[in-house]
């Protein structure tokens, strides 16, 4: 049976053969329906079957490597001609005359808060991460990567992922002033992007096709707007616009799928309304500091970001953020109740906030809820916060619980909100 894939993905097979010998790492992203694991899944049955190479296939944590990658293993393998070549047990495609090897594991633990135990790595040739976006630490990717070290066979790193935000590992590490949707080399890293359009109609459902057909045409009438216009757009076209860009063609988002505040950027507090400060303590994660302004009759939410930086002691803390804040009051993690005692006794007006009660951090939620009740303004300086309430998310495992990530500042700002719902006040309660 004959195998064909878009002729964007002919430099990936060519590897096999020793093309473009600079080339370590390889970057497949695409959109919806783009085809990127089905023509991966058939480099690598060639490569184990063909080139003797031995493939480490892995997502990101245990749980993720489920039935359903050896079935589509088992699909390639079946369409090549190949499968027969092949035993599988305990996760491993054993070429039954050849060194050739497919292993599937995962680089974390189901928990996904530990290092997985993986295999000694020496005799792999392919390193393979899928569904790379659920990756947030370059060093413990590169690690692996540099234990994947045959002898016989070049090695290769491939990298396989739906473009998630600009603010991701994958963007800061391999994508600064690549332009969306490159096909190319550039050092030692081959780029390889597609969408449905490389797929084929043939080869996805017919409701799919005219489906993003029809955003398509949406996002190209959109993005041929001035920016004025597209400001004054209905809200469903801009929504359907962004869809097709980061969705369906795969470009990289500059706010996350599935974000929980809703912003947009003005003046602070052009009404001097009473303000109050939200501080959120850390040390390898950053301490923070946002002020907050709220209008409680016109529901809107000012907040202009002061501080954020890691590897700070309160005492330092304190004289930075001594002039800014004065005597305002300042709410500060009820946690770190030994920071804000320090920072008392240095002068500040600074008090434990009110975080709520609950369980398997439902405690969080009424402060989330009450922020959602406003219309938020942010202050155009404040970068860290954009960047924090661009990737602020739900976690799409479990029901109201926001993934523990990109919420430093945010928390601050929530610690003000829910003071302020929780006295019923007009206005900020300043004591």
């Amino acid at each position: 049976m004959s195998v064909t894939f878009s002729e964007k993905y002919q430099p990936l097979f060519e590897l096999l053969d020793g093309e473009y010998p600079e080339v370590e790492t390889v970057l497949i992203s695409g959109g919806r329906d783009s085809g990127k694991s089905f023509a991966t899944g058939c480099f690598l049955g060639i490569a184990a079957d063909d080139y003797d190479h031995r493939v480490l296939f892995t997502r990101h944590t245990m749980s993720s490597t489920n039935n359903s990658i050896t079935r589509a293993l088992d699909n390639r393998l079946e369409l090549l001609g190949i499968s027969e070549y092949f035993n599988f047990a305990n996760n491993d495609y054993t070429h039954k005359t050849g060194k050739g090897l497919i292993s599937i594991t995962g680089q974390k633990t189901s928990s996904g808060d530990q290092t997985a135990k993986l295999k000694s790595l020496e005799g792999y040739s392919i390193f393979v991460t899928e569904e790379a976006e659920e990756m947030t630490n370059y060093d413990e990717w590169e690690k692996i990567k540099r234990s994947v070290r045959a002898n016989d066979v070049r090695c290769l790193s491939l990298i396989i992922f739906n473009p998630p935000t600009k603010d991701h590992m994958l963007y800061t590490e391999f994508y600064q002033g690549v332009p969306d949707g490159f096909n190319g080399v550039i050092g030692n890293i081959m780029y390889i992007h597609t969408d449905y359009r490389d797929n084929g109609k043939d080869n996805m459902a017919q409701h799919n096709w005219n489906e993003y057909e029809r955003l398509r045409k949406v996002y190209e009438k959109y993005s041929k707007l001035s920016k004025e216009d597209q400001a004054k757009c209905d809200k469903k076209i801009v929504k359907e616009a962004k869809n097709y860009k980061n969705t369906i063609a795969g470009a990289f988002r500059d706010i996350a799928e599935g974000v929980i505040f809703d912003y947009e950027i003005g003046e602070f507090n052009p009404y001097s309304l009473p303000t109050a400060f939200g501080m959120d303590f850390g040390f390898k994660d950053p301490t923070t500091l946002v002020e907050v302004a709220i209008d409680n009759k016109q529901k809107k939410l000012y907040l202009k970001e002061h501080f954020y930086k890691s590897g700070v002691l309160a005492e330092e803390v304190y004289l930075f953020i001594k002039d800014i804040v004065g005597l305002k009051l300042i709410l500060g993690d009820a946690a770190k109740i030994d920071d804000i005692t320090r920072l008392q006794n240095l002068g500040l007006n600074i008090e434990k906030c009110f975080k709520g009660g609950g369980l398997n951090g439902s405690s969080i939620l009424p402060g989330i809820k009450a922020m959602q009740g406003f219309d938020i303004i942010v202050d155009p300086s404040s970068e860290n916060l954009i960047t924090e309430l661009n990737n602020y998310c739900w976690d799409p495992r479990k029901v109201e619980t926001p993934i523990d990530r990109h919420n430093h500042i945010v928390d601050g700002a929530r610690y003000v909100v829910y003071d302020n719902e929780i006295n019923a006040a007009q206005s900020l309660c300043i004591k």
